[in-house]
């Protein structure tokens, strides 16, 4: 067999995808790997657990915002369809900066539809469309869920000398959605539009 052939051979081999490749986890969730990132096992492991839960209400919280974004209706439309939208891309950087502190702590991030299904707080809405007052008090609900325990878990994360976790509670968490809240809430005070 001519060398050139073999050579060709060889290379095309290795430039060929390898598609549908299978191994066991390298890290199953739920357990730890150590970082040296001078944080305790224990003060890792609670807070990879609360983030868990915060990731997993802040994917639904963007995600209902993307709901809403495509459904919603009314005399407002503009004007929510591109708040809404703009809301689930904030909280989709959120989701990035939770999901990246489990993976620093040593933990491993909820990631899949179903796994944060099971895991939300957030109550799940119908599939169908709802009136714009509904969409708003069902954003207002879950805001209110995601600071009050990202409020508790960053208290946590104090008093474990995680400060890193507890900055992005405060800094980036409760602060965006306390004021994605007050945008949202704004729009179902009961003003009149043209005469007081």
């Amino acid at each position: 067999m001519n060398t050139k052939t073999l050579d060709a051979d060889a290379i095309l081999a290795r430039a060929t995808p390898k598609a549908h490749q299978h191994a066991h986890e390298i890290q199953p969730f739920g357990h730890l790997v150590r970082m040296p990132i001078a944080l305790s096992e224990a003060a890792c492991k609670e807070a990879v657990e609360n983030l868990n839960q915060v990731l997993a209400d802040t994917i639904t919280l963007r995600d209902l915002y993307k709901k809403h974004h495509w459904q919603v209706a009314g005399p407002t439309f503009y004007q929510l369809h591109l708040l809404f939208d703009k809301h689930a891309d904030e909280q989709s950087e959120l989701v990035d900066a939770i999901a990246e502190r489990i993976q620093l702590l040593g933990g491993v991030s909820v990631a899949m539809a179903h796994d944060v299904a099971e895991t939300t707080l957030i109550p799940r809405p119908p599939k169908g469309r709802e009136e714009v007052p509904v969409q708003i008090s069902r954003l207002l609900h879950a805001h209110e869920i995601v600071i009050e325990e990202a409020r508790a878990m960053a208290r946590r994360a104090a008093e474990a000398g995680d400060d890193g976790t507890n900055d992005l509670l405060v800094s980036d968490v409760i602060r965006r959605n306390e004021l994605q809240t007050w945008f949202v809430a704004e729009h179902v005070v009961d003003a009149p539009l043209v005469r007081a």
